[in-house]
């Protein structure tokens, strides 16, 4: 289980709830099946099936948890062309078209007939959970969709204190700094991918894609005022990643110096190579957070609650 996304929250430290408080408040919001008439179940499942039955995974003093949502996929053309079918026979025998009202209330019923039978699908969202250090990380790709995550944690828990990380530089700032310097902070690289965007109404925007960002055309953008959105930088030639205007991290990639080690581990079966795995992925990211946290000046503390 390797993350290829995070989104960073701070939790206070240390985390007062203990791991079996934690999974038996994410049990009683277990994920459940679809209903005949449900469109989306959202909850909690058990990560590590093969290793435990807990909603709360531990290894190493860093918690695995998963949250899952099923849906219902029922296209809106099937149910269109349903509406169409039965609204020009029912026109046939009545003589006229049916009102705007008349094929609402139709669609509506084919909607609620179609619905038991349609397929469902399911979507899981781990987020990693560190209770020593006070991080929660989402391994997602947007604040949308760990947002959700956030949601289900908030309806488990009384309780649920959670602050977004905030530092005294701003990302979008700290990035615009390194490109205009041509100096990555300490520890890092800048690589090839950037994208820039105008903070004027027009938001003209320029993305550069396995580019050099050295020299003077991506300085004459930032004097242009535009600002960096996102960043493809890597941390102690270990993990390469793109940071976002918002202190998101997106494409994880751990490179092949870290697939060595997790090799030379010598993990004998699945179960030991997950296990290998997280503390491996744990141990990157919590110098990766930590160091890009430096980089941008330090953590400022918030009271606000997300």
């Amino acid at each position: 289980m390797m993350f290829r996304n995070a989104q960073i929250y701070r939790l206070p430290t240390p985390w007062v709830i203990d791991k079996c408080t934690l999974a038996d408040a994410l049990a009683r919001k277990h994920l459940r099946e679809c209903g005949a008439l449900d469109c989306e179940t959202r909850g909690f499942v058990v990560p590590r099936p093969d290793a435990d039955d807990s909603h709360v995974y531990a290894c190493g003093g860093h918690w695995h948890i998963r949250y899952g949502a099923e849906t219902r996929i029922l296209p809106a053309a099937v149910i269109q062309d349903e509406t169409t079918k039965r609204a020009d026979a029912l026109a046939q025998q009545q003589g006229y078209k049916l009102g705007r009202k008349q094929l609402k209330e139709l669609r509506e019923q084919i909607t609620t007939e179609l619905m038991p039978r349609a397929f469902t699908r399911r979507r899981y969202t781990d987020a990693w959970v560190d209770p020593e250090g006070g991080w929660l990380v989402i391994d997602a790709p947007s604040t949308a969709r760990a947002e959700d995550v956030l949601e289900q944690l908030r309806q488990a828990l009384d309780r649920f204190p959670l602050t977004v990380l905030r530092t005294e530089r701003s990302p979008m700032s700290a990035m615009a700094d390194w490109l205009a310097g041509n100096e990555a902070p300490a520890g890092f690289t800048i690589d090839r991918d950037c994208e820039l965007r105008s903070v004027t109404e027009d938001g003209a925007s320029v993305r550069y894609a396995h580019h050099s960002l050295e020299g003077d055309e991506v300085k004459g953008h930032l004097e242009a005022g535009k600002l960096p959105r996102k960043l493809a930088m890597t941390y102690g030639d270990r993990v390469s990643f793109v940071l976002t205007e918002q202190g998101g991290i997106k494409r994880l990639d751990y490179l092949d110096i870290l697939h060595e080690d997790l090799r030379a581990a010598g993990a004998e079966d699945a179960s030991a190579l997950a296990d290998a795995e997280w503390a491996l992925m744990t141990g990157e990211l919590s110098k990766l957070i930590s160091a890009l946290i430096g980089a941008m000046g330090g953590e400022l503390r918030s009271e606000s609650v997300v």
